[in-house]
């Protein structure tokens, strides 16, 4: 018995290194099965590099009655902090004109807005030397899309740089930087600075006439952007407001002056669609009647709050009801104070169609026809896969631009996507909505050469053309400033560009501002 027990004993003793090896052998599998895991996930990671890059392709286009050879780089500026970490990749489309003297050749940055979009629509729409082709407010057809030589493009103004901002497009964070470092009023403008003095130093363009065009939320980045770099050692010969809204304090509930902005809007709207009596009357006739009484009879009653009259509002509501082709009952039960969602509801409820918000000329179809507010935009959706599609197969194929990043649609809905609406203005303090005409203002009366082009449609009822008048009219300029202003007006929309007609009003407008303001302001 007792040898049997050795034995016993022995054979386990024996054992157990076996044991220990085969659970020191499953441990080392699993461990070597997650570092391969891990390895290939770092191997086939799509993430940007701190590296700057960029491919440079040649083209050739006839526009303006002559041929135009250009340079088109795609590629990357790495934004750094003042410790000089980087802390963003930013993705850019250039196009520089061949043989021309960088020392006298203007160069335009230019971005779009949201905030959270990419710089495609103005890329794809409006200046760049290939564009996107449509033309009447309808809904776009899918692939095969259509696109090709823009003729009406800028580039024999000025060379032209695309920006993306971070989360958009191809431009990303870098490192431990969150995307949320850059995504505020004062936080996007500071990137947006860094990567524009890059730029200008990479490639040697601080003796160009340097100009800046934001379109919609763009333009707010504009007005501070301006004062930024003006405070960073560039002065700007011009900034080009495409579809302003610069001033986001207005909109807060309780303030009557969005109601009275948008009202030439909605009268450009219902005289487009014949919902009000346009016999014998221009677009440009009525849209001046609606402003004189937006500023006049329809500001002083909304200032009166419950304390009209009932004269007073009927009245008002009447010739309202003239203006905007919404029935007087209906413009007494807002208290004549139509928002814009009803309004597109309401205008062509008869007819089962609403009308967008991008561009009223547009009409779509809800489920519902007694809903109080449109399903969708459908001057967004008419034409956003259009544009999407095309971009991406021209990047690639044309441009030569190859990267795992996905190309996308918008920075909004990403993790951490909080945007942050406050604002240090030049006058002091922190404004809680962003208004930075102001900070326009202070680059104006610091560089009285700098010129200042708004552009605007009609049909605009998301940045309305009236206030833009309103909050560049608040800037207080003095009187030998004011023409440093100008407007532009468009029978479009948003993105007037989408038109054929007004895109090429659209460029007549800015060749005369280009040859105007390029020389530094010499006559």
């Amino acid at each position: 018995m007792r040898q049997l027990i050795v034995a016993a004993v022995a054979a386990t003793l024996l054992a157990a290194p076996f044991t220990a090896q085969a659970q020191e052998g499953g441990r080392s599998a699993a461990e070597r099965n997650r570092n391969a895991v891990a390895e290939d996930i770092e191997k086939n990671w799509a993430r940007a590099s701190a590296e700057e890059r960029e491919v440079t392709t040649s083209h050739s286009i006839t526009a303006h009655g002559k041929r135009l050879n250009y340079k088109a780089t795609a590629g990357t500026l790495t934004v750094r902090n003042d410790g000089g970490m980087p802390t963003a990749s930013l993705f850019y489309v250039a196009y520089t004109l061949d043989g021309q003297p960088l020392g006298s050749r203007p160069i335009t940055y230019m971005f779009n807005g949201g905030p959270g979009s990419p710089s495609i629509w103005l890329h794809m729409g409006a200046f760049g030397p290939v564009r996107v082709l449509t033309d009447d407010p309808v809904v776009e057809r899918p692939a095969p899309f259509r696109m090709g030589p823009n003729d009406m493009t800028l580039l024999d103004k000025t060379d032209l740089v695309f920006i993306d901002m971070v989360g958009a497009g191809y431009s990303r964070p870098l490192g431990d930087t969150p995307g949320s470092a850059h995504w505020g009023v004062d936080q996007d403008v500071d990137t947006f600075a860094r990567a524009i003095l890059r730029y200008t130093t990479k490639f040697n363009r601080w003796s160009s006439p340097k100009f800046i065009l934001g379109e919609s939320y763009g333009t707010l980045r504009a007005g501070a952007l301006s004062y930024q770099l003006e405070n960073r050692g560039m002065s700007l010969n011009g900034v080009i407001l495409l579809s302003s809204i610069m001033n986001y304090g207005v909109r807060q509930a309780g303030y009557p002056q969005n109601f009275v902005t948008l009202l030439p809007t909605y009268a450009a709207t219902a005289w487009y669609h014949n919902a009000v009596n346009r016999e014998g009357v221009t677009l440009e006739q009525h849209v001046e009647r609606a402003r004189q009484f937006a500023i006049g009879p329809y500001y002083s009653a909304l200032n009166k709050g419950h304390l009209i009259s009932d004269q007073e509002r009927a009245a008002v509501a009447r010739e309202m009801s003239q203006l905007v082709g919404l029935s007087p009952e209906f413009i007494e039960q807002a208290n004549l104070r139509v928002e814009l969602s009803p309004f597109r509801k309401e205008l062509l409820r008869d007819r089962r169609q609403t009308v967008g918000r991008l561009d009223s000329r547009y009409t779509g179809i809800d489920y519902s026809h007694v809903t109080g507010s449109p399903e969708e935009d459908p001057s967004s959706s008419a034409i956003t896969g259009h544009y999407f599609g095309v971009f991406r197969d021209y990047i690639a194929s044309t441009l030569k631009y190859e990267t795992d990043l996905d190309y996308r649609q918008s920075a909004r809905g990403l993790p951490g996507f909080d945007w942050d609406w406050s604002h240090r203005s030049p006058l002091g303090g922190v404004q809680t909505t962003p208004n930075t005409a102001v900070d326009l203002a202070a680059v104006i009366r610091r560089n009285p050469h700098v010129k200042v082009l708004a552009l605007n449609g009609y049909y605009d009822a998301a940045t309305p053309f009236f206030s833009t008048e309103y909050d560049l009219a608040q800037m207080m300029l003095e009187p030998h400033l004011r023409n440093n202003v100008q407007f532009t007006y468009y029978e479009a929309g948003h993105m007037m560009y989408t038109s054929r007609e007004p895109l090429e009003k659209l460029y007549r407008d800015m060749a005369a501002y280009y040859d105007e303001t390029s020389n530094g302001g010499l006559r």
